[in-house]
């Protein structure tokens, strides 16, 4: 598959795990280079899957409360 070093943004691995998709769903891809385009589309969500769980940690709420801001950490257990 691919044998860039550089590590992709968070929007280019959501590209590629799409076209690893498509390249799985299409069929055409021998037994060797589907098991291959798997784990590296398994690599590609772990790596998305923590980079949107840093983002969660860090995002902040702002909350109107008289005349000031408040910030808030944002917590997903309270949706």
């Amino acid at each position: 598959m691919s044998d860039d070093k550089k590590p992709l943004n968070f929007e280019a691995q959501i590209e590629k795990l799409e076209v690893l998709v498509a390249q799985l769903e299409n069929g055409n891809l021998s037994l060797e280079d589907s098991i291959k385009a798997y784990e590296e589309g398994v690599k590609i969500a772990q790596a998305c899957q923590a980079t949107l769980k840093n983002a969660e940690q860090k995002v902040e709420i702002l909350t109107k409360q008289g005349e000031e801001l408040v910030k808030q950490d944002f917590n997903t257990d309270e949706f």
